[in-house]
């Protein structure tokens, strides 16, 4: 009978407790071999002023995980673009207008960026609704085409306004009172501010507006304006008014193209409601509004970076309706299934030069 040969006890654990050991051992050697985790990131706080139109893109969720990833915390306060010039700057990092306008207006305030670049681009439109619009094609103010493009003839709606047409003479008879186009107080924001520069424009006979004719011409635009009554000084809330009041109050007003676009992305049940209905007209001449960003210090230009970098762009567009050089071509505005948009903006007018557009905003004031 063989005989079995039995471990003792003490040396069975012996021989765990080293297996134990080897294991923790080798645990702790892998982990101290491995990367440490990278420290948390404290975000930076960038705070400025902003033009209305802007706030859809700063308060999408993808556009704070980008600002996030690249380490900024992005803060806003709501302005219009000539306002924001004239508001109090200490603590901020940026000023966000929509027009170089704005900027040089700002110079001349004693606003000093650090560093300043065109960010997106917006044609001015004219919005109106489907009856007026169909009524100022058949009084030969407006113009369609066949792909359904409607354009509005900027000489003949400014001599119907200064000859104090009334909306049957131009076609809609169904308006009340005089024919206006409503638009943003002009001293204060940035579409309104190019539409008085539209006028100035056409009163100059199509060639942009001077110092001169801005003397000549300056009363005649405040009085067009004064058909307005009340303006707004934000943008978006101006096209929000035009949308909620509808065509009995706010037969036509000022805007950017992008706001449409931006209302069929982002709140697709109200742009069901009106899309029949609004109607986009491009002004000719129109001018592009270029929305600019002036860094104030440092991290300011860490918001300019962040906006011209190429997932920014490819967001402003896709989600907002914000033109840019690299996703235009390839990516057509018909993505937004907005009637009566064109990629191509034709007969556009340069702005009058600083001299005469401060001059303009004086004569205005």
């Amino acid at each position: 009978m063989e005989t079995q040969h039995r471990w003792p006890t003490k040396v069975i654990g012996l021989i765990a407790l080293l297996v134990a050991v080897a294991v923790v051992l080798g645990v702790v050697v892998w982990r101290s071999s491995q990367p440490k985790p990278a420290e948390p990131v404290q975000a930076v706080k960038v705070d400025g002023y902003l033009g209305g139109e802007k706030i859809g893109l700063f308060d999408d969720d993808e556009f704070k995980a980008l600002a996030t990833k690249a380490g900024l915390d992005v803060n806003y306060r709501k302005a219009g673009s000539l306002a924001m010039m004239d508001a109090d700057r200490k603590g901020l990092d940026y000023l966000f207008p929509s027009s170089r306008t704005a900027v040089e207006y700002g110079k001349s305030k004693g606003v000093k960026a650090t560093r300043q670049d065109i960010v997106f681009n917006s044609p001015i439109v004219v919005y109106t609704h489907r009856a007026v619009a169909d009524g100022l094609v058949a009084g030969g103010l407006m113009t369609k085409d066949e792909s359904g493009v409607y354009r509005l003839d900027m000489a003949k709606a400014v001599d119907a306004m200064v000859a104090d047409k009334s909306w049957t003479d131009v076609g809609y008879a169904a308006g009340y009172g005089q024919f206006r186009i409503d638009s943003t107080d002009p001293v204060q924001s940035n579409s309104g501010n190019e539409y008085a520069a539209l006028i100035a424009t056409v009163l100059n006979g199509g060639t942009p507006a001077t110092v001169d004719s801005v003397a000549r011409d300056g009363a005649t635009v405040k009085r067009l304006f004064a058909k307005s009554g009340w303006m707004e000084t934000s943008s978006e809330d101006s096209f929000t008014q035009f949308l909620t009041l509808g065509v009995g109050s706010k037969p036509m007003t000022v805007g950017y193209e992008s706001q449409i676009l931006d209302l069929a992305v982002n709140n697709p049940d109200a742009f069901a409601q009106v899309k029949d209905d609004i109607v986009v007209a491009y002004p000719t001449p129109t001018v592009w509004s270029t929305h600019t960003l002036m860094a104030l210090d440092a991290n300011g230009e860490k918001l300019l970076d962040l906006l011209k970098s190429k997932d920014v762009q490819q967001l402003a567009w896709r989600r907002h309706g914000f033109r840019s050089v690299d996703y235009l071509g390839s990516d057509p505005i018909s993505r937004f299934g907005v009637n009566g948009v064109t990629d191509q903006v034709t007969n556009v007018s340069e702005l009058p030069n600083n001299d005469a557009m401060q001059a303009l905003i004086k004569a205005l004031q």
